[in-house]
C-alpha cells in the first residue's frame, strides 16, 4: 500500500464507499465505474470479508486491510491466547497489529513497532477505529528501536517475519526479520520476559535448545498447526500443546518425560480410534497424553482402546473393524464409494491410497491406515 492510498483510505469519502459495498463481489466492485477509486475499495470489500472469521474485531470496525499484512497477521483466536500479562510489554513486530490489539487487553500499555511508515500509520489508524487507546505505534525497526531504548518492559514479544525478499519460506530464527538471535542480548536487558512466536514448522527441540528454560507451546487452531511459541521467563523446561476450536484442550508435560510402552498390537480387542489432534503431535506429546487411555505406538500415529477415551485431545471414532492393508480387497469391495480418510506412520499419500483402491473424495466410508511394527493396516470406522 503506497501511502497516498492510504491518505485517500482514511478520508470521509472513502469510508462511505467501503461501507455502501460490503458484502458485494469484490469483481463487481472493482469495475463498477460509479464507486471512486474502485480497485482500492475492492480491495478493502474483498479483504474485510475475509476478515470476519479470522479478525472479527477488525472487520467489525472497518479498518483498513492492506492485503499483504492481512495475509501475515495471526488469527485473533491465536493471538488472544498468549500466555503473558503485566505492565508494560514491548511488540518487536507489528505489522497489521493482530498480536499488539490481544496484548493491549493483558498490559497496561503496549508499545509496538513497525519499521514500514505506511504500515505504521495503518496501524494508529485501526488502533483508533478499534478503540484500543493503550497502544503507542513507533516507527523504527526493533534492531534501532532496541539500540536506543533505556526503557524496561515486562514483557518483549517478537513474531519474525518468516519470508525472504523473494517470498519464500524461512524457519531458521537467525534467517528472519530481526533475526532474533542476534537481537537476544538487548531483548533481555529490554525485558523480563520474552514470549517469541514460530511458524508451525519450527521444530521443538530447536526451541528448548535455544531457550532451555523455556515453556514451548505448539499451537492448533480448528485442526490446523499454527504456530509454536516459546515463553522464556525461566519457568521451564516444559512443553505444551493447545488445540484451540469448539473446546479449548491443553496438555503439558516436562521435555524428558517418557511414556509407557503400549506392548504388542492386538486389533481384536479395539473398539475405538483416537486420531491426536496436530498440536501434540507437533508437541510429541500423543503418547503421554493418552497413556493410561489407549494405546499408541509413535506421537505420529493413531491411539487404539478397547473403551472410549474420556480425555483424548483431538477425534475419536468407533471402529468398524481392523484389518490388514490389501489394497486389492478394498478395490474389490468400495470401488467407486466417497472416502474420507485418515492416516498417520503411512507411507502413502492419500492421493495414491485412493489411485489404488478405486477411492475417490467423499463420506460414504471412513477409513484410516497406519503403520505398527512393520505392518501395514487399515482400521474401518463406524
Amino acid at each position: 500500500m503506497t501511502l497516498e492510498e492510504y491518505e485517500w483510505l482514511v478520508s470521509d469519502e472513502a469510508t462511505r464507499a467501503v461501507a455502501e459495498n460490503r458484502g458485494r463481489d469484490p469483481l463487481e466492485v472493482a469495475l463498477d465505474t460509479r464507486v471512486p477509486h474502485a480497485r482500492l475499495v475492492a480491495t478493502q470489500v474483498k479483504y474485510l470479508h475475509r476478515a470476519v472469521s479470522k479478525l472479527p474485531s477488525y472487520a467489525a470496525a472497518q479498518c483498513i486491510l492492506p492485503p499483504l499484512a492481512f495475509e501475515q497477521a495471526s488469527s485473533e483466536r491465536c493471538a488472544a491466547h498468549k500466555r503473558i500479562g503485566g505492565g508494560r510489554v514491548l511488540d518487536l513486530t507489528c505489522g497489521l497489529g493482530v498480536d499488539a490489539l490481544a496484548l493491549s487487553r493483558r498490559f497496561g500499555q503496549v508499545v509496538t513497532l513497525e519499521r514500514n511508515e505506511v504500515l505504521a500509520r495503518v496501524a494508529r489508524e485501526n488502533f483508533r477505529r478499534l478503540g484500543a487507546a493503550n497502544i503507542e505505534v513507533a516507527a523504527a525497526s526493533a534492531e534501532e528501536y532496541l539500540a536506543q531504548t533505556h526503557e524496561r518492559f515486562d514483557w518483549v514479544y517478537a513474531d519474525p517475519d518468516r519470508r525472504s525478499a523473494t517470498g519464500r519460506k524461512l524457519v531458521r530464527l537467525e534467517d528472519c526479520s530481526p533475526s532474533i538471535p542476534a537481537l537476544l542480548p538487548a531483548i533481555r536487558r529490554a525485558g523480563g520476559g520474552f514470549c517469541l512466536k514460530n511458524s508451525p514448522l519450527f521444530d521443538i527441540d530447536e526451541a528448548l535448545r535455544l531457550f532451555p528454560d523455556s515453556r514451548v507451546e505448539a499451537v492448533s487452531l480448528d485442526g490446523e498447526c499454527k504456530e509454536v511459541v516459546v515463553y522464556d521467563d525461566g519457568t521451564g523446561p516444559e512443553v505444551t500443546a493447545t488445540a484451540l476450536g469448539a473446546a479449548d484442550c491443553s496438555f503439558t508435560a516436562r521435555p524428558d518425560a517418557v511414556a509407557p510402552h503400549p506392548g504388542v498390537f492386538d486389533p481384536a480387542r479395539y473398539r475405538w480410534l483416537t486420531v491426536p489432534d496436530v498440536a501434540l503431535q507437533k508437541a510429541r506429546l500423543a503418547r503421554l497424553q493418552l497413556a493410561g487411555q489407549a494405546d499408541i505406538w509413535s506421537d505420529n500415529g493413531f491411539g487404539f482402546s478397547a473403551e472410549r477415551p474420556a480425555d483424548a485431545i483431538g477425534k475419536v471414532f468407533a471402529v468398524a473393524s481392523v484389518e490388514p492393508y490389501d489394497p486389492r480387497r478394498l478395490r474389490r469391495e468400495l470401488k467407486g464409494c466417497g472416502a474420507t480418510i485418515f492416516k498417520r506412520d503411512f507411507p502413502l499419500a492419500v492421493e495414491e491410497i485412493m489411485r489404488r483402491t478405486g477411492l475417490r473424495p467423499g463420506d460414504d466410508v471412513r477409513l484410516a491406515f497406519t503403520k505398527i511394527d512393520g505392518a501395514f493396516w487399515t482400521i474401518r470406522l463406524k
